[in-house]
């Protein structure tokens, strides 16, 4: 017999970030999300912001901010190469491409597809050993630090 039943997907050359920073810009980009959605929505939007205003939530609220994170970060991760979160974390989303690395941020769709896939929240938590969950694979992406970027991607550009 000459192969195997399944393809091997070769991992990355270069490695991604790590799991910590990666929540942490999550994080930041949601609680940016929910300050925007304050804006039009009031302070309900805010985390623990119906407690503070002493009104009850609303789930329609959730969804604005939802909507608004993913408009959020797919926009700054096709126009800058990461979210709002990643950038401020130090982080860069890449595209993956057979060869030599691809400098370009990843494309709006890509990134809109990407980001969907991470609010769905399963993808994520289903990851490869070079920590590209679901979403990145379906996006062909990576997520890396900045000195990876820079010293990796950088030099190709």
């Amino acid at each position: 017999m000459t192969g195997s039943a399944t393809p091997v997907t070769p991992t990355l050359p270069y490695p991604t970030a790590s799991w910590g920073r990666r929540v942490l810009a999550l994080f930041i980009d949601w609680l940016a999300s929910s300050l925007v959605a304050s804006v039009f929505l009031g302070v309900r939007a805010l985390p623990f912001g119906s407690l503070i205003a002493g009104v009850d939530p609303r789930p329609i609220d959730n969804l604005w901010i939802l909507v608004v994170f993913i408009v959020q970060t797919a926009a700054f991760t096709a126009l800058g190469g990461g979210s709002f979160g990643k950038l401020v974390t130090r982080l860069r989303t890449v595209r993956v491409s057979p060869g030599t690395p691809d400098v370009r941020p990843p494309d709006p769709l890509r990134s809109i597809a990407r980001q969907v896939l991470v609010v769905l929240v399963i993808p994520p938590l289903v990851f490869r050993g070079d920590r590209r969950g679901l979403h990145d694979l379906v996006a062909g992406t990576a997520t890396v630090t900045l000195e990876t970027y820079r010293h990796v991607f950088r030099r190709v550009g």
